[in-house]
């Protein structure tokens, strides 16, 4: 479904896909992987899924932000973005395609800026900055041996600026000390608990930053992705912020 909030169709496209769009400009975070663009995307035994249920391929986008190179999906940017498009993308995936098998980022045929963890810069009218992202060692989201599934300086969050309203998607991240004092009208927190932080710890921050808007993302994938979504949004509303869920 669409969502409208301050000027702004949102919409949830799956995964870590976020399609925001304005009377102008239409930005994509993360978009793509595990066939949320190409409607291949099925449902696991628990029913876990948010597919756009068709082949997805507007060609629309103005900016395209990518996160990490989990998140790095070639053939899901060139199905959203337009021919003059801009892809803005963390350093860290030069090289790191190569690795996974991807074609490489700085092939494809837009415009590529580059960005670190603390990076502001605009793009077509859009003013973007990256945030830190990374899960913490030792802490909640690491693999058995301790070492972070996102180690520091693997990737970035995304805050822009569309047409006059801000939304902040922290990419794939614990709760970092400078995601408390983030100005923001729409936040699309990861709450899928594993990778990320969790639905109790999202909404903790939402309570903290108090957006005009909570739209949770990056859950129910698949099963180590599984999380109750209801629940983070009557946490969150508890709080007295606004939320809601786009699930079809």
């Amino acid at each position: 479904m669409t969502v409208r909030h301050d000027g702004l169709a949102v919409e949830w496209l799956g995964y870590a896909t976020i399609r925001l769009a304005g009377e102008e400009t239409v930005v994509y975070f993360d978009p793509g992987r595990y066939g949320v663009l190409t409607g291949e995307w099925e449902p696991d035994e628990a029913g876990l899924n948010h597919p756009p249920g068709r082949d997805y391929r507007p060609e629309d986008g103005d900016v395209i932000c990518v996160s990490h190179v989990h998140h790095y999906d070639p053939d899901g940017i060139e199905r959203v973005a337009s021919e003059d498009a801009t892809v803005v993308a963390f350093e860290g995936i030069d090289g790191q395609d190569r690795e996974r098998g991807l074609a490489p980022i700085t092939e494809l045929p837009y415009e590529l800026r580059t960005v670190d963890a603390t990076t502001s810069l605009s793009v077509d009218g859009v003013s973007v900055w990256s945030t830190p992202a990374h899960n913490e060692p030792d802490g909640p989201h690491t693999r058995p041996d301790g070492t972070p599934y996102h180690p520091e300086g693997f990737g970035c969050g995304f805050l822009v600026d569309v047409e006059g309203t801000r939304a902040f998607w922290p990419g794939d991240t614990d709760v970092l000390p400078g995601h408390r004092s983030v100005d923001v009208s729409l936040f699309c927190p990861p709450i899928g608990q594993r990778f990320t932080m969790d639905r109790h710890e999202a909404a903790g921050l939402a309570a903290t930053i108090e957006p005009n808007l909570v739209m949770p993302v990056h859950y129910n994938t698949f099963s180590t992705l599984a999380t109750d979504s209801r629940a983070f949004a009557a946490d969150v509303a508890a709080a007295g912020v606004p939320v809601v869920l786009d699930e079809q």
